[in-house]
């Protein structure tokens, strides 16, 4: 945990007394820890004691800002690597399920987006109530971690489940959730470029040549390289998503600002993934004023854009390259023979007429090829699964070429 930014939300209830081991233990272990005590809490532990634990100020109150250049709450949520709550009282779990931020720990929990890690505390009777669970249940949904509490003696003198987890206990589950992360930081360190989205190529100043891409698949594979551990760089066509949290986005509009984008950063980049959804033609003259309706009919004359996967492949020096290829017919043929002609390591096919697997949907059905011919193949699955098989796929395939 050395070097792990923990935020600990302390809300009241005895079980208090065991939050400040729980800290100093957290402390010990190379752990920066940082406290949300709610005003309950401090009735049974004081501030100072958190304070001279952790070795960093106490926050308490929402309008207690030390620091002119920083919002408190903000920064905290900004700060956590990883949130934790202990003890949890069922006050503070219905306001969290609920959305309400009215003390300084739940506006943070608003605000974070760390994963979120709850440590129960309270009595039996109030744990085993059926709000109570429902509120668990919800944020479990939302993908809270959940320290269930351990049974026997409570203060209250009943005997049952609702005693706060012990220290020791929390902090090995801290730790192991740490070690799984990283485990799963199968591409730290490795720079990632990643195309997504259409381009659109302008016929005048009202209309352009488009496609029906919508840039989810390329933004959940930037999306998923970045929770590998890459520094994710996204080149994005026109659309209405928004970058992943974490990933730099270069907006483009047409085939050329994206192979111009492209080009520039090829070199620094260990892998480049190619979803983008090109346009192969664009006018030759671009209007510069709308063209007017006039007759039944109208023609375009059209030349190439450049061919983006096509110069990577040629350029390309020991980076990994990855491409789609978006098909109605003779899918695994035609993916084959663009994987070899343009000099891929792999490329991921799908069948746009196929339902559920087209432009704009959120699911993706697809094959996987290397130059040896299949080597993944997915069911009907969501874009973000398909993202996170592919970047394991990548990685592995990384480590395999490092290696010889």
């Amino acid at each position: 945990m050395k070097g792990k930014r923990i935020v600990v939300g302390v809300s009241g209830g005895i079980a208090v007394f065991k939050a400040a081991g729980l800290v100093s233990k957290l402390t010990q272990a190379g752990a920066e820890v940082r406290v949300i005590l709610t005003e309950s809490a401090s009735r049974f532990v004081t501030p100072l004691t958190f304070q001279t634990l952790s070795r960093h100020q106490v926050s308490m109150d929402t309008f207690d800002e030390q620091d002119p250049e920083k919002v408190t709450h903000i920064d905290l949520a900004d700060h956590a690597d990883l949130f934790l709550i202990a003890p949890a009282t069922a006050n503070v779990l219905a306001k969290a399920a609920h959305g309400i931020g009215d003390d300084m720990l739940t506006t943070t929990l608003l605000a974070t987006q760390a994963p979120i890690m709850v440590a129960p505390a309270m009595n039996v009777h109030m744990y085993e109530n059926p709000i109570v669970q429902e509120n668990m249940c919800k944020l479990d949904r939302f993908g809270w971690h959940f320290i269930e509490p351990g049974s026997g003696q409570l203060a209250c003198g009943y005997v049952g489940r609702g005693r706060l987890e012990e220290p020791e206990t929390i902090v090995q589950v801290v730790a192991d959730f740490f070690a799984a992360q990283d485990q799963q930081r199968v591409l730290a360190g490795k720079r990632v470029l990643v195309t997504a989205g259409p381009t659109r190529e302008a016929i005048d100043p009202v209309r352009y040549i488009s496609n029906r891409s919508s840039g989810k698949m390329g933004y959940a594979v930037a999306e998923a390289a970045m929770e590998a551990g890459a520094s994710v760089k996204l080149i994005s066509g026109p659309t209405f998503l928004d970058a992943p949290s974490g990933v730099e986005r270069i907006n483009v509009t047409s085939a050329k600002e994206m192979y111009d984008a492209v080009m520039a950063d090829l070199e620094d980049a260990d892998i480049i993934v190619k979803s983008a959804a090109v346009a192969d033609y664009q006018p030759i003259n671009i209007a510069k004023q709308k063209i007017k309706k006039s007759g039944d009919e109208m023609t375009l004359h059209l030349v190439k854009t450049p061919d983006i996967a096509m110069e990577v492949g040629r350029r390309k020096k020991g980076q990994f390259f990855v491409g789609f290829a978006a098909e109605t017919e003779n899918v695994e043929e035609h993916a084959q023979s663009k994987l070899a002609r343009k000099g891929m390591d792999l490329i991921v096919a799908n069948d746009v007429s196929q339902r559920g697997a087209g432009f704009d949907g959120d699911t993706n059905a697809v094959k996987v090829f290397d130059r040896y011919g299949e080597v993944l193949q997915l069911p009907l699955v969501s874009k973000k699964e398909v993202a996170k098989q592919l970047i394991a796929l990548i990685a592995k395939r990384w480590s395999q070429d490092e290696r010889n």
